[in-house]
């Protein structure tokens, strides 16, 4: 049973099942489904608990088997927490986790805690077990264009609110920008604003002199603002990459690969081949494949050919060539090839 992250608390307010599984990558809200669920499980009676973290290939199975079925001999239920930091129970693992989510005991349950999980992981035999025993939760990071959103919402449990209309908006877009990446430090940033400020509204002014700039950069990310044509959020994402140390050669290797990508789904096009095809030959799925949609039909071969030449110029930059029209500095060589990819697919 596959459970939604917003739906989680209205789903214990209903029941427990026995087994809950956790998987992602964002530590604060990773975090916060791990507590409601203890929390519910100590409200239903579930008062003793066990932590079994899986390390390297030489984990007990059987101790933990042992331990789901024994009677507990300070509570009638307790609570048994698996964690998984590789995501890899390897083979053993595998077989005892099925094992377990045949014995299921009545008076345990089990909360698992994994990783990010790809999709031959998410099919595998022990996380169908898993999943089939009771419910898991995929913990997806909070997406920049979702943040102000969540930021609101998270203000409003405070009681705080920001003005409305076009003010609040750019509040909002202001706090997003500062904690971007960074959602601990987003959700730290909320509790200091309700420290320092009453309940009501708070003005642009009052959250941006509370506000830290904390944001981290994802150079995956900066691909996904270039092929939107976020222009200022590109510059930004750019100037912090190179601020936190960011190796040139990584933001140039995106760059272009998100171009050569461009190319051969471009090329499909030429070929007659039908967008959704012309999608898979760019390997453009997920996020990608939305903005990826919005581009391949934009683009020109002539436009491609010119952008292929100025990441091989790039290329020589962030290895220490110079080129006698091209910035000597790398980044703002990155710079200008970001730019001139973004005005292109306007």
């Amino acid at each position: 049973m596959q459970l939604r992250a917003q739906g989680l608390n209205a789903h214990l307010a209903q029941g427990l099942r026995p087994v809950y599984t956790l998987y992602g990558d964002e530590p604060l809200q990773m975090q916060e489904a791990a507590d409601a669920i203890r929390a519910a499980a100590r409200a239903a009676g579930y008062t003793e608990r066990q932590v079994f973290t899986v390390s390297g290939n030489h984990f007990d199975w059987s101790s933990l088997l042992g331990a789901a079925q024994e009677m507990s001999l300070f509570a009638s239920r307790q609570l048994i927490e698996i964690r998984i930091p590789s995501g890899k129970p390897g083979k053993d693992g595998s077989v005892a986790l099925q094992r377990y989510c045949e014995l299921l005991n009545p008076d345990v349950l089990t909360l698992v805690q994994l990783p990010r999980l790809d999709r031959q992981q998410q099919q595998s035999a022990w996380f169908v077990a898993l999943d089939g025993a009771g419910a898991s939760l995929r913990i997806d990071p909070v997406e920049r264009r979702e943040l102000p959103a969540w930021i609101a919402r998270r203000m409003a449990a405070h009681r705080q609110r920001v003005a409305p209309g076009e003010e609040g908006e750019r509040t909002l877009a202001f706090f997003a920008d500062r904690v971007e990446g960074n959602l601990l430090a987003a959700h730290q940033e909320v509790e200091k604003l309700a420290l320092l400020y009453p309940e009501g509204e708070l003005g642009f002014e009052q959250v941006e002199q509370a506000v830290l700039n904390v944001a981290r950069y994802d150079v995956f990310k900066l691909s996904e603002a270039v092929l939107a044509g976020q222009a200022t959020r590109t510059l930004r994402m750019l100037q912090g990459l190179r601020a936190e140390g960011e190796a040139a050669v990584l933001v140039h290797w995106t760059l272009a690969e998100d171009i050569r990508a461009l190319k051969r789904g471009r090329d499909a096009l030429s070929q007659g081949k039908p967008l959704p095809m012309a999608l898979r030959e760019a390997r453009a799925w997920g996020p990608r494949e939305r903005l990826f949609e919005r581009a391949l039909p934009r683009v020109t071969d002539a436009q491609l050919t010119a952008w292929l030449q100025a990441a091989r110029i790039c290329d020589g930059l962030v290895k220490g060539l110079k080129h006698p029209e091209w910035p000597s500095e790398p980044w703002d060589g990155l710079q200008k090839l970001a730019l001139m990819v973004m005005q292109g697919l306007r």
